[in-house]
Order: C-alpha cells, then structure tokens, then sequence
C-alpha cells in the first residue's frame, strides 16, 4: 500500500499505521478512508493529498 503527503503540511499518511487518533485502524488504504477524512495536522480534504 502507497503512502500519501499532505500537500500543505507535508504530513504522511501511512496505511501500515492508519490514524488511530481519528479512529482508522492500520491497514487501511488510503483510497478506502472515509471521503470526510481529514488530515490530523492541517485539516485538510483527501483531495490536497498526493502519492509519497
């Protein structure tokens, strides 16, 4: 599974990790987030990130 950058704020979303905080489990791929997903340090959409 890809990882993917935060375009504003450069944070990494791994699937390996998830992102427990915003209650998604590790193993989920980036595609399969909630279209509401956002990013935990700068907030913004899914659409603001790009392949890592």
């Amino acid at each position: 599974m890809k990882k993917y950058r935060c375009t504003v704020c450069d944070y990494i979303y791994d699937p390996a990790v998830g992102d427990p905080d915003s209650g998604i489990a590790p193993g989920t791929a980036f595609e399969d987030l909630p279209d509401d997903w956002s990013c935990p340090l700068c907030g913004v959409g899914k659409d603001m990130f790009k392949p890592a």
